[in-house]
């Protein structure tokens, strides 16, 4: 069968349906979304669903602050729900990254990010279960907080869906079509093809395989990353999240009075197959998790172990994402975005609509050349001007 349409989003993730919103919010409509399996069943219903601005790439720290700016809005927005809860973030640093915390402060706060420095004293009221000595600075975001990706990918869907987009599930996408230097379309397992001026290629991990056949590379590495659910046998009551930058840990409170541990030691990573991997956390990782957490939390007097889960991360060489134009005309790349997605994915959905309508960034805090393609092969690589020691990837 061959239809057509004005834009083909490949992937039903979280971004490939923020972009779909997003186009629908300008008046485009007449667009497809290809997404092989269901809305959010890849890797977006694994993210740990940190929300912070917390970033010293400039352009980074504004897009999160345009989707915190959505998550705030959702039930206006959306009409429901999406899983936002606003419990702060609070971002603890050792003696070596003082400076480097209260310049990235400063920046973030020159595009639009209400951050500030807090005494240890604060930060003890809110974590009274920690050991905070080894902590020489704390930055606060009283905005912060967590949310919820899958719902937060369905919503978007819903909306696209409402304004006339077409969600395909259960159509996977093989191949693009291409004609000469520009794409014309892409190509289904089932054998039907959709015609389309723009193909948006969000698939994630999967992006670079299937762009490997038409000559455009997108340096992803797949890499595996662990997540355990603690209860920490204690009432924990409110508390922010906590990003410590001196164990190289973060901890977010769950609905119910769990605690969701992540590791931020980004330095030896695990690379995966997507289709195939372990999910659940390993003997070793759970080992590392009762270290970090019972050294950072003697508080928790009771804790123990609730659950694990793994997922993906699609990382490129400087650990942020590609929002660009290709080489082919018409193809535009929403992938790499290693780690960064949940938090930033309604500002990434407003720059694949500004590429496919306007060709550039309508906002002038994002510009479009920051996240080119073309910079890996100039090695001009977007990296923090503030770099953290021990946790430079992330931030």
């Amino acid at each position: 069968m061959s239809e057509t349409a004005d834009v083909v989003v490949v992937g039903g993730g979280i971004e490939g349906a923020a972009a779909a919103w997003a186009l629908s919010r300008r008046g485009v409509t007449d667009v497809i979304v290809a997404e092989r399996n269901t809305v959010a069943s890849g890797m977006t219903g694994k993210s740990s669903g940190i929300v912070r601005c917390h970033y010293g790439v400039s352009s980074l720290a504004a897009m999160a602050t345009v989707g915190l700016e959505v998550f705030e809005q959702a039930h206006e927005i959306f009409g429901d729900d999406i899983g936002f809860r606003q419990t702060g973030y609070v971002v603890g640093v050792g003696e070596p990254n003082v400076e480097e915390m209260r310049k990235s402060l400063a920046a973030q706060r020159a595009v639009g990010v209400q951050t500030e420095e807090i005494d240890r004293a604060d930060v003890a009221k809110m974590w009274p279960f920690a050991d905070l000595s080894p902590f020489a600075a704390f930055g606060w975001e009283a905005r912060g907080g967590y949310g919820d990706a899958y719902q937060t990918a369905q919503a978007f869907a819903i909306a696209a869906r409402a304004a006339g987009v077409q969600i395909r599930q259960g159509a996977t996408v093989n191949g693009l079509l291409v004609d000469g230097d520009a794409v014309t379309g892409v190509r289904l397992a089932d054998g039907g093809v959709v015609s389309a001026g723009t193909v948006v290629v969000a698939a994630g991990v999967w992006t670079r395989p299937l762009l490997a056949p038409y000559d455009i590379d997108v340096p992803i590495r797949v890499v595996r990353e662990q997540i355990v659910t603690i209860a920490p046998g204690v009432d924990i009551g409110r508390v922010p999240v906590f990003s410590d930058l001196v164990s190289l840990q973060y901890l977010r409170p769950e609905v119910g009075g769990d605690i969701l541990f992540g590791n931020s030691d980004l330095s030896d990573v695990e690379e995966a197959d997507p289709d195939n991997y372990l999910n659940r956390a390993t003997e070793a990782f759970v080992d590392l998790t009762v270290d970090k957490v019972s050294t950072r939390f003697p508080g928790f007097t009771g804790a123990a172990i609730r659950t694990s889960y793994a997922g993906c991360y699609d990382v490129t060489p400087d650990w942020n994402p590609v929002i660009s134009r290709t080489p082919l005309d018409g193809l535009i790349v929403a992938a790499g975005f290693s780690g960064h997605g949940f938090k930033i994915s309604p500002a990434v959905g407003k720059l694949v609509a500004d590429l496919v309508i306007d060709g550039h960034s309508t906002d002038p805090r994002i510009p479009e050349t920051d996240f080119r393609l073309s910079r890996f092969a100039e090695n001009d690589l977007l990296t923090t001007p503030y770099p953290y020691v021990g946790a430079g990837q992330m931030r």
